[in-house]
């Protein structure tokens, strides 16, 4: 490796380190205000003088408030997100989210709570569609499935600091100031990402400014075309090992010929029932996940363990979504993400059922830990695999229909959740109900089309792309002046 060429691969692991961090730290909160409400809604229930009066099946519909909020601002960053760019997306929703986070801490009314949940999901649902379209154009070939997982790892993550912050700062503050906690983005996150994190030069190019792309990709070290594809697209995993077997994804064509763009591309004949099947997939995958998390605490205390205890589970569920996340992470890059998924989602199955049974504690919180896999565990695989299944112009899109439609299934897991014990139905019918959720969703993901190397450039994997003059590490950039790329600091613009 000759100096130059070991200096660009010094920049690009820098970029994709910060871009990773930037967007794996923005996950943490939205995994805290995914798990935050769960874990104070007990004392709402029992606490009047805190916003009024509550039951459960009312206490389910504010959980569910937020999904809508997150489902809007996810179809909303899927429609604007591919033309407004990446950067500009994450920056504008750290600053929603956070002040919504501190505007709900004030509530002092049910309505009003509810309405502030709302907004602020528009922020967290508008984060969650663009982190995954950030990493699918800056992680490198054969490794993104993992490196996926280490960013949406961040929302298991998000909600085991707040199961721990609520049981350690039970007597020291209220439900109050856990929600202020989620407005800390504002003054750490916001202006970490506002200097680090970079436009996608990818993004750039789709976008028809070739001139700022090549002058980004010099600057951050990031390829215009994929080594593994030959195209600018993330490719997705066939099955074979890593890098071998990577097929760029073909482009939405319509009519004439002409390239489309965001939802008009995932509605193009090729992608239209893929985009269906991954939707059901992250329908079931967000039902599980917002529907344990509101209520597994609640079940359990129903079972007859005290709050620590039942905290303790919700402790026990996120870890595992983590820890199972990260390890089925590696073996999608190797094996393709369908296979995993489908089987992260039996899994889920499998453990819900076995807590029907009166089983020691101690098996209840693997049994738990494993439904956190095969949750929200296995929802970290689904955004990882739709964010590498669809062609840049498209991917923005594609990850927020996953996480819009997706959010329906989180809308009605609390709701679920919250019928259920309102009717006062053995907890063991709620384990059985999601347990068929989770298997329904591994049935809908054996279905998911594979993207094949026909109908690309001579059946090579190569896809139909632009061809644009992309600086090589052995030649001289000659087309990019060194004096047009400055190399000191400041904040990343495009």
């Amino acid at each position: 490796m000759n100096a130059l060429s070991a200096s660009t691969d010094a920049t690009r692991k820098k970029t994709v380190r910060w871009v990773i961090a930037v967007a794996a730290a923005a996950l943490l909160f939205d995994g805290y205000d995914l798990v935050v409400y769960g874990t104070v809604v007990s004392s709402l229930l029992r606490d009047p003088s805190q916003l009024g009066a509550l039951d459960a099946a009312q206490a389910g519909a504010l959980g569910s408030y937020a999904l809508m909020g997150v489902m809007v601002g996810a179809l909303t960053a899927g429609a604007v997100g591919d033309f407004l760019g990446r950067r500009k997306m994450m920056l504008i929703n750290i600053v929603w989210f956070s002040l919504g986070m501190a505007f709900t801490a004030m509530a002092a009314s049910v309505p009003a709570f509810g309405i502030l949940r709302f907004l602020t999901g528009i922020g967290v649902g508008a984060l969650v569609a663009t982190a995954g379209a950030v990493v699918a154009e800056f992680a490198p070939a054969g490794k993104r499935n993992f490196y996926n997982a280490i960013v949406y790892s961040g929302v298991p993550a998000g909600g085991l600091l707040a199961s721990l912050l609520a049981i350690m700062l039970g007597g020291v503050t209220d439900w109050r100031g856990l929600f202020m906690i989620g407005a800390l983005p504002l003054v750490i996150l916001f202006p970490l990402a506002y200097f680090k994190l970079p436009e996608s030069p990818r993004w750039l190019l789709a976008r028809g400014r070739t001139e700022d792309a090549i002058r980004l990709s010099v600057k951050t070290g990031i390829p215009l075309e994929d080594p593994a594809t030959g195209g600018p697209a993330a490719g997705v995993a066939t099955g074979k090992a890593a890098g071998a077997g990577t097929v760029a994804p073909p482009p939405a064509v319509g009519r004439g010929g002409r390239q489309l763009a965001g939802f008009a591309a995932l509605a193009s004949g090729n992608y239209r029932t893929p985009t269906i099947l991954l939707g059901l997939m992250s329908f079931c995958g967000l039902l599980l996940t917002y529907g344990l998390n509101t209520w597994l605490p609640e079940i359990m205390g129903q079972h007859g363990y005290g709050k620590t205890y039942s905290l303790t589970f919700l402790l026990a569920l996120n870890a595992g979504a983590v820890i199972g996340g990260l390890v089925a992470s590696r073996s999608a890059d190797r094996f393709g993400p369908r296979a995993i998924v489908a089987t992260t989602f039996v899994i889920a199955a499998g453990a819900l059922v076995l807590l029907t049974f009166d089983f020691p504690l101690p098996v209840l919180l693997v049994a738990v830990a494993f439904a956190g896999v095969g949750s929200l565990g296995t929802q970290v695989l689904v955004y990882g695999f739709v964010s590498n299944y669809y062609p840049t112009p498209a991917r923005g899109a594609g990850v927020a229909w996953c996480a819009g439609f997706g959010r329906l299934g989180g809308i009605f897991g609390p709701l679920v959740g919250g019928f259920l014990i309102s009717a006062q139905a053995p907890s063991n019918v709620a384990f059985i109900v999601f347990a068929a959720v989770a298997l329904a969703g591994g049935v809908v993901t054996v279905f998911v089309r594979r993207h094949r190397s026909s109908g690309v450039d001579g059946g090579s994997g190569r896809a139909d792309v632009q061809q644009v003059p992309v600086p090589q590490d052995s030649a001289p950039r000659e087309s990019v002046p060194q004096e047009s790329v400055p190399q000191g600091s400041g904040h990343w613009g495009a």
